[in-house]
């Protein structure tokens, strides 16, 4: 069994996600199998769409619990753009819909002065000149640049979650991570060589985790 999940729950570009661990010589398994999911040493959640549609998604495979059950025990976990999302208490995307609470706070639209476009589309640098240079952002440089498709972003109420920021008028969350958990606004597998390095990065600091029964 891969040591490494993609999560399939319907939404997200799962093959280009599996394409980019391959590229950096990692197996990942796209997987909607609840025993492998469960057993899995790394889980990635990717997604792409409405935070209502994707939690629903979530819910009706049942994997909501498996994915805390897995970072409550300390196991490698990568979100990826909707799939940081998710994360959250509660998205104000059409409505009030609750997530899965891993990480107090809210997903808000953003709000913009006019000649600012919504969704923010296309390549952002990361501000993490303050994080060092090691871990997740390992060789990255202080303002690597990616790929961004989204018109929500998170707002964690415990800053200590906040890992790295962009500007778009005005900062937002780009970057969580805390222990095992790690999750990005931006698009790795769609953002070339700095994409791949942060991915190459996240299996490297993970090499450590164990499967658990």
């Amino acid at each position: 069994m891969s040591s490494t999940i993609i999560i399939d729950y319907g939404m997200g570009n799962l093959r280009s996600v599996q394409k980019a661990f391959e590229h950096i010589g990692e197996h990942a398994k796209i997987s909607s199998d609840m025993s492998e999911i469960a057993s899995a040493e790394r889980l990635i959640l990717p997604g792409v769409g409405a935070f209502r549609d994707a939690i629903a998604a979530l819910r009706h495979a049942d994997l909501t619990g498996v994915i805390c059950d897995h970072i409550a025990a300390d196991r490698p976990f990568l979100g990826i753009c909707l799939g940081m999302q998710l994360l959250l208490d509660v998205s104000m995307e059409d409505g009030e819909h609750a997530g899965l609470g891993v990480i107090p706070g809210t997903v808000q639209r953003f709000e913009l002065p006019p000649g600012y476009k919504i969704p923010h589309m296309g390549w952002n640098q990361l501000n993490c000149d303050n994080q060092p240079q090691q871990g997740l952002f390992r060789e990255l440089g202080p303002e690597p640049w990616f790929y961004f498709v989204h018109s929500y972003h998170v707002v964690p109420a415990d800053t200590s979650w906040i890992a790295a920021t962009t500007d778009y008028c005005h900062p937002f969350v780009s970057v969580v991570a805390r222990n095992n958990v790690m999750a990005t606004q931006f698009h790795p597998e769609k953002s070339q060589g700095c994409g791949l390095q942060l991915l190459k990065n996240f299996i490297s600091m993970t090499a450590h985790a164990t499967t658990h029964s």
